[in-house]
Parts: structure tokens; sequence; C-alpha cells
């Protein structure tokens, strides 16, 4: 039966071989048609043929060349060969063949793209000759038991394998004729051979497939166009299935590549090789842009490095995007509500384990523990909502988090909040300005990569941010376009074309790089990630959108996103990085001369060194506070502390006692008195005067100039810690309770023990009334006018209303002069008497305004008298020895004020040790505490150093670490490659 086949196939082979159309063909058997060279005989091994013209009935397409096909008379065939069972054979022949090179360009195909992608890994995969240990022995030792040579020359070689193959060239030329039979195949695969990239290994046996098909009589075409459709349809799924096939191997290769970069990261993690490790190359970028955000760019020096800008109009998915993106559900959620407030720059970087932490934070996220993720999320919505100036929707402080994992694609992306086009109620009325503007800012950087995000479940026409985007990139050089929620706009769209249409770049103005589609989930807020990864590659193997053509294999998927958008970011940073750390290094110079011709003999101090050697300058000061004599501090606190009760003394006690008759009753009325005074007022005077005495000795150290060493630029920051931690200190409240007994006991002596004391009160008493009279003289002074001497001098007259109180100080004058021992207070009748003698001069004086006049003239005459009653005691010790007996002198007043003079010292004693040993070291401390604050708070010292000079030395430290950073990266980056 075998030999029966090929001697009819020999016979066609040298029918086909004996005839040509005037070409005289020298080709092997190659050349052949595809039926007479897919069947191997041995009749005619090395013939050279000639293709002779074929006698059959129907006009027939030629696949080896363009001429015109010519109508046929049937072929004689010889040796017993039926007509029938030849064609029955080709046609059997034409579907076996199709059927391999679809099977074998497949192979090779995926094949070939296995290879490519092993090979890519293998260049990302660390040395591992260190960690032979985790392979067993064994496998090291298999080349000692296979011989890997045989088997190397058991595989055919090349040459024989394109034996194998068909001439793609010569069918490739007949694929144009053959296009308008098989245009839904053709189509499928050229969207295969677009996806996959495999042009010469997939694309021309696939197309021989479809086009190998053979035309026999006129009663066949009907049937051949319904079996044609069939297989189209037949390859279509055969394509997918393969297609899913090797997707399903990489991911497989990709997962056990994961494990085991996870477990050598892990390794390297406890220790071995900690001491080679180094920073990774995306956490080096990340430090360089989280300077450059904090970098005020005076110097015209503007930040063009890449990073990746997600934006798009509110709700469209940009979130759930960049989460499908980190793997992890790490941004709080909202239904139709703006939860973006500020932007927030995501850093990812392959790590062990996956885990999140904030810049300025040291707490690790756990981004597999589902209360870790929702701790992450509460707390990037508490830093946007404390972002958020009062009055105000949005911000534009950035919020910087990485986030690490295994697999993960190295990127650095910021999220940015919702385009809106109207401002509803609850939002501030500049909210849609101010999200433009933040959207204008980091897309107007040229080396940024826009990542536009476009909600596919509505409709294009409602699109805010294709029109922001085609205005800041409108050559589309940088612009990634991705469309969201394809599974809703597949059920909900009447035209699936207007998917293609968007994909293709097509409906919109604007232009991309590339155009993706993905899928994010259902909806549902509580979808884990791999949930909706299932869901999103069931939703593309069995959408009609993918089987059609109208999406390619390599723009679906987030996964195919993520690859994308990373390698297009590197490339970014590649280009354009070296070019910024120039501009730095050129700025770099310019503050650096600036510096030198303002400040040459300074040290370049930016704001942190300041507080550092403004905290050390403050720390001393307060410790001079120890270094005061307690002399010092006794003195101050005594004569403050009398300054502050001696009105009291003199007014409420030595006043009213001295009113008395006799001994007895004036040391009654005293200790009556001072006893009232020591439990209510006393005590509280003393802590009073004690604390604002500290505070005096403290201020006078802050703000004492140190010669030419002072330097003012400190004088704001030491100002503010200083009433800052007086607001903080409290004295301690025990003190007035020990104090009050102290105070008590003192006071309740009466022994002057020798003249000194005695002579010591009577000075003390002196001083004291001589004061008080000096004080009484200006108010009589200020009320009666100048007297004539000034008046003649100075040519001062006096006012009517001094007039009257002159005449009425001469009328009571009169009155002490009659009595001089008058009480301290008019009688009615007197106040009359003095009204109408003054009457009777035509005075009109008010009764108030005699009073008030006595109260003074009385005043002077008790202290002139009293004066003169000391000059009297100074030779009274005697007789105070011996209490007075048969003595006519009595100086109880003295005895009063020593007793006043003693409790003054022993308080301030007392005072005085409670100040070192106790109040000083606490207001030390307060200090520390408050200077501690002030370290944490950058804005408070922004506030209170300030200057040229600071923010000349801030910006040439900040543009030094840029640069010393950026140089560092590019060359790490170039020690990568």
């Amino acid at each position: 039966m075998w030999r029966t086949r090929a001697a009819a196939a020999c016979v066609i082979c040298r029918s086909l071989a004996n005839s040509s159309y005037g070409i005289k063909r020298k080709s092997p058997l190659q050349n052949l048609h595809l039926i007479s060279r897919s069947i191997h005989h041995p009749y005619y091994p090395s013939s050279k043929f000639q293709r002779p013209p074929l006698r059959i009935s129907i006009q027939l397409f030629s696949s080896l060349n363009r001429l015109p096909l010519h109508k046929t008379k049937l072929l004689n065939v010889k040796y017993g060969y039926q007509f029938h069972r030849n064609f029955w054979l080709a046609r059997l022949a034409s579907r076996l063949l199709k059927l391999r090179y679809l099977i074998l360009g497949s192979a090779v195909g995926g094949g070939y793209t296995a290879k490519k992608t092993y090979d890519q890994w293998k260049d990302m995969m660390p040395d591992l000759d260190e960690y032979k240990w985790i392979v067993p022995d064994f496998i090291w030792e298999l080349d000692e038991h296979i011989d890997f040579e045989k088997l190397i020359k058991a595989i055919p070689d090349a040459d024989e394998l394109a034996k194998l193959l068909p001439d793609f060239d010569k069918i490739g030329e007949s694929f144009t004729s053959l296009k308008g039979f098989f245009s839904p195949g053709y189509n499928l695969v050229s969207e295969v051979i677009g996806a996959s990239d495999l042009l010469l290994l997939l694309g021309s046996p696939g197309e021989t497939a479809f086009r190998a098909t053979d035309q026999g009589y006129d009663n066949d075409k009907q049937y051949k166009k319904v079996s044609d459709k069939e297989k189209v349809d037949q390859l279509q799924e055969e394509l997918l299935r393969t297609q899913l096939k090797y997707q399903r191997m990489l991911e497989r290769l990709e997962k056990e590549n994961k494990e085991l970069r996870k477990l050598v990261l892990q390794r390297d993690d406890k220790g071995i090789h900690q001491s080679k490790l180094k920073k990774s190359l995306i956490d080096m970028y990340s430090e360089v842009l989280d300077i450059l955000s904090d970098y005020d760019a005076s110097y015209n020096t503007q930040d063009h490095l890449p990073r990746v800008v997600v934006v798009g109009d509110q709700s469209a998915g940009k979130t759930s995007v960049l989460e499908m993106i980190a793997q992890a559900r790490i941004f709080p959620r909202g239904s139709g509500e703006m939860m973006t407030r500020s932007p927030v720059k995501v850093t990812l970087s392959e790590g062990p384990h996956h885990v999140a932490l904030f810049k300025d934070s040291s707490r690790e996220f756990d981004l597999t523990k589902e209360e870790d993720l929702a701790a992450l999320r509460h707390e990037i919505e508490i830093r946007m909502r404390n972002s958020v100036k009062e009055g105000c929707t949005v911000s534009t402080e950035t919020i910087s988090l990485s986030v690490k994992g295994p697999g993960l694609q190295r990127m650095v992306l910021v999220d940015l909040p919702g385009v809106i086009s109207t401002v509803t109620s609850g939002m501030a009325p500049d909210t849609k300005e101010t999200i433009f503007s933040i959207s204008k800012a980091y897309m107007q950087n040229p080396n940024a990569i826009i990542l536009c995000i476009q909600d596919g479940s509505v409709d294009a026409e409602r699109s805010i941010v294709t029109d922001l985007v085609s205005q800041m990139d409108p050559q589309g050089k940088r612009t990634i376009f991705v469309l969201t929620k394809v599974d809703l706009a597949e059920k909900n769209v009447a035209s699936p074309s207007r998917i293609q249409q968007i994909i293709e770049g097509k409906l919109f103005p604007m232009k991309a790089l590339g155009y993706f589609a993905v899928v994010t989930g259902k909806g549902n807020s509580s979808e884990s990630i791999e949930s909706i990864k299932e869901y999103e590659e069931e939703f593309f193997q069995n959408s009609k959108l993918l089987k059609t053509c109208m999406l390619k294999a390599h723009q679906v998927t987030t996964k195919n996103l993520s690859l994308a958008v990373s390698d297009c970011f590197w490339k970014m940073v590649r280009e354009s990085v070296e070019q910024q750390a120039d501009a730095f290094k050129a700025t770099r110079f310019n503050l650096e001369t600036e510096w030198k011709n303002n400040y040459p003999r300074l040290r370049e101090l930016d704001r942190n060194e300041l507080f550092e050697k403004a905290k050390n300058e403050i720390l001393d000061e307060v410790i001079s506070l120890s270094q005061v004599t307690p002399k010092h501090w006794e003195e101050i606190l005594q004569k403050t502390l009398w300054e502050r009760v001696s009105t009291h003394v003199i007014e409420n006690i030595y006043l009213p006692a001295a009113q008395t008759m006799n001994s007895g009753t004036f040391n009654t009325t005293v200790d009556i008195k001072l006893k009232q005074w020591t439990d209510k007022q006393l005590p509280n005077k003393a802590v009073e005067v004690a604390w604002e005495t500290l505070q005096e000795e403290f201020s006078r150290f802050m703000t004492e100039q140190k010669g030419k060493e002072h330097d003012d630029i400190f004088d704001k920051l030491k100002q503010a810690v200083k009433e800052e931690s007086i607001k903080r200190h409290k004295w301690n409240e025990r003190a007035e309770d020990s104090l009050r007994v102290i105070q008590h006991n003192a006071l309740e002596d009466r022994s002057i023990s020798d003249k000194q004391q005695w002579d010591a009160a009577i000075h003390f008493m002196e001083e004291t009334l001589q004061s008080r009279l000096k004080d009484t003289e200006s108010v009589i002074e200020d009320m009666v006018g100048p007297d004539w001497k000034k008046r003649w001098l100075y040519w001062i007259g006096r006012t009517k209303e001094q007039n009257i109180r002159n005449e009425t100080k001469n009328e009571l004058e009169k009155l002490i002069k009659c009595n001089e021992e008058h009480a301290a207070y008019l009688a009615n009748d007197e106040v009359t008497t003095v009204r109408k003698n003054l009457e009777a001069r035509g005075i009109t004086v008010d009764p108030c305004l005699i009073k008030d006049t006595w109260h003074q003239i009385y005043r002077r005459y008790f202290l002139k008298t009293a004066l003169n009653h000391c000059n009297l005691c100074r030779r009274g010790f005697y007789y105070y020895q011996r209490h007075f007996v048969d003595s006519e002198l009595e100086c109880n007043d003295i005895v009063l004020f020593w007793r006043i003079q003693r409790m003054l010292a022993i308080t301030a004693n007392t005072l005085r040790q409670q100040l070192t040993n106790t109040e000083v070291r606490r207001l030390e401390k307060n200090v520390k505490e408050v200077l501690e604050d002030f370290a944490e708070d950058n804005e408070k010292k922004v506030k209170l150093l300030t200057g040229k000079r600071v923010q000349l030395a801030e910006d040439l430290k900040k543009v030094r670490e840029i640069q010393e950073k950026l140089e560092a990266f590019i060359e790490a980056l170039h020690q990568e490659k």
C-alpha cells in the first residue's frame, strides 16, 4: 500500500519536474511543491526536476510563484495510480503538515521565549558560588555517571533540522494572495507574532499551515468554506492554549526563582555575608529623591530625576493599580470619596520579606498579616489628614513609603490625588486648582514617566486626565496608558471595537509609549491580591477581546504592566542621572564660592549644627547658675523680699501698732498682725520672690553678651528656650509649708543678743523710714505743687486744685501743731472745722479731699517722729537688756524691725538652699527637655534660626549631600551593568 502511494507521488514529482512555464529550475528537492516534498521516495533521490503544467480541470494557485494560473488537463498517471486516491492522499498530507508546522512553530517559539527569559533571569541572579552547600553533592557528580557528550552527538545538528523546515521565504511570497481567503486566521497569527516577537520562528510556519490547503473539485467548495472556518477557530483555541501553557511554565519558573532569591536574601539577612551586602540600588535612588523633596531649589537647580507619576481621574483605579504592582492592599479606600489627599511616594524593592515602612519611622508592617495591613492603611490616612492644613482639602506634602518583597519590580512611584471636575460640598473652593497644580508640578519634570490611568467602565468623553497628560507630554515619549476595569467595560460597552481603539491609541487625542488593559478586582475592598490576580487571569483567558485579537497578549495583566513600567523607569534613569549629577555639581561650586566671599572666617554650619552649638552654650549658662555664690543669692532674695512686703509691714503692722498707748498693747498688736501675715501671705510671697529671682538670674546669664564671641544668631533661640523652660518649671509645693514654720519661729524671737544686732536693727529701721518719708514728701509735693523756690527759679505755677490742697495742708499742719499726740484719723468735727475755716477764706473744699490730704500730712509727721525716736534708741540697748525698767524710753519698734530683719535673713537663707539644691537642677532638667523637643521640631528650628547665613549653609549641605549620593548611585549603577 505504501509503495503504491510512493510510486504515485514519484509520478507527480516527475511530472512537476519535467514540465515548466518557461523557467528552468535547478533547485533541490526542497523547492518542490509542499505535497511532493513531504513524501520521501527512493526513486529519484538526486534528480533535478522541472515542474510540468498541471493538467486538472480547475484553476489552481501556486504557492511557489506569482505567474498566472492556467487550467490544465488531468494528469496521466502510470503504474496503476488512481486519480481520486491521489488527491485524497494530498489533502490528508496537507492537513498533517499543517498541524505539524503549527506544533513545531509553537514549540520552537515557546522554547525561544523560555530561553530568552531564562537568560534574563540568569543575568539577574546573584553569584551563588558560595551557596553550593544548598545543592546536594550528587548533583555536582552527575557528569561522572552520565556521558553528556554522547547525548549531544545523538541530537541532530542544525543543518539536518533545517532540512525538515519549509522554505519560509518562498511560502511567504504567496501570503498576500491568500490573505482574502483566511483573514481571521491571519489576524490571529499576526497578533501572536506581535505578542511574542517570534516573527521568524512562529510566523512563516503558521502562515504556511493556513495556506496549505488543496482546492480539488467545484463540488467541494462549500464544504471547504465550512471546514476552513472550523479550522481557524480550532487553531485560535490551540494557539491560546499553547500560549497559556508557556505562560504557566514561565510563572512556575518565576516562582521557583523567587523562592531561591528569597532563600539567598534570608541567608544574607542572618549575617552570613552581611559585611558584603550593600544598600540596594533602588534604596539609594529613593534616598536622593527624599532629600530633593525637602530641598528648596533657591538656586535654579530643578529636580529632573525620573520617577513614575500615577495620575488619573478620581476613582479611576490609580491606587488599585499601584497596589497590584506592590502586591499588597496598602492604601485606604472609600466608596466614591476622595481618599488620596496628598502625594504618596512608594519605593518598591526586592527583599526576603514582604514588609513596608515609612521614611521617618523604624516600624515595619508585615504585609502578609491583615492586622498589619489595617494598621498601615490607618497610619497612611492619619498622615494624609495631618498634612492637610486647616481650610484645605489636599496637601502638597509628600508621604514617603518603602515596600519590599520577593519578586517586586524595582521602581519609584508617586500616587497623586485624583483629578476632579467639580468641587463638592465639604471641599475647599480651590481644591480643583490645587490638584491640577500638584499634578502639573510632577508631570512637568521632563524625565518623569506618566502612568495615565483611565477608567474603562465610563465613557471616554468624560475623561479629564487625558487632556492634562496630552498638554504635559504631547508627543507621548514618556507616557504609559492604562485602561482599568476592562471586565466592566466588556460588559457595558456596546461596541467592543471601542476598547480596541482605546488600546491602539486612536480614540484619545493623547499619545503614549504603550497601552495596557488591566483588571484590578471585582470592586470588593476585602479582596486579596491573590484572588484579584486569579480573577484577572481568568477573565483575560476567557475574554473575547483577546480571542478576537482586539487586545494583544503583552498588553494585558498588571504583571506585564509592572515589567514594562520598570524597564521604562530604569531606562530613563540611566539616560538622565549623570546630567542631573553634573547640574548639582555646578550648583555646589556656586554656593561654595558665595560662602567664601561672604563668610571667609566662619565654618559652614547648617541649621542642625548651629542648634547643637547653641544648645551647648545654653547648657553652659544653666550650669553657671550653680556657680552663683550663696551671699549673692541671699542678698538678692532679702532685698527683693523686703521690697515686696515692706508696704504691708509699715501700713498694716507698724502704723496700727504705733497708735497704741503703751508697750504691752503695741507688742500684742504686733504679734497678732505678724501671726496673721505669716499664716496667709508671707510664705507665698517668699516663694514668688525666689522664683522671680531665679528667672532674673537665668535671663541675665542667657542674654549676657560675651564680647566678640557673642553670636546674635542664637538670640531668638535662647529667648524661646528661656520662656518655655520657665513656663514648664513649677516650684515645689511643699516648700511653702516648711517655710511657714521657719518664718513663724523667726518672728516669735524677741531676744537681741548684742549691741551690733541692735544697731543693725536701728539702721534697717532708719533706712526704711527715710525711704518712706522720701516717697511721702514726693506725694505731698505733687498734691500742693512746687514751693516758692521752684516757682521763682523755674517759673512754675500751681494749678487751682494744687492751691486748694496747699491751703488745706496749711490748715491741717496747724491742727497737728496744736496737738502733737493727735491720732492717725481725723474726727468728723475736725473735718468740719477745717472746711469752715477754708470757706471763710473763700475756698470750697470737699471733705474727702481734706481726709486724703490729712493722710499724707500725718504720715510725714509720724515718719519724722519715728526717725527722731530711732536716734533716741541708739543708746537704748542697755535699757532693753533691763526690759526698760525704771526708764521712760521704750524701743519696742526697734525690736519689731529686728524681728522683721531676722525673718528676712532666715527666709533668704532657706530659699537660697532650696534654689541651689533643688530648683536650679530642676530648671536645668527643664531646659534639656525643651532643647530636646526643639531638636525634634524642624519647624521650630527653622523659625528660631534664620538669616542668610543659615539658609546658605543649609543649601550648601543639601546640594553637597545630593551630589555625593548621586555619584554613589551612578557608580553602583555602572557596576550593575
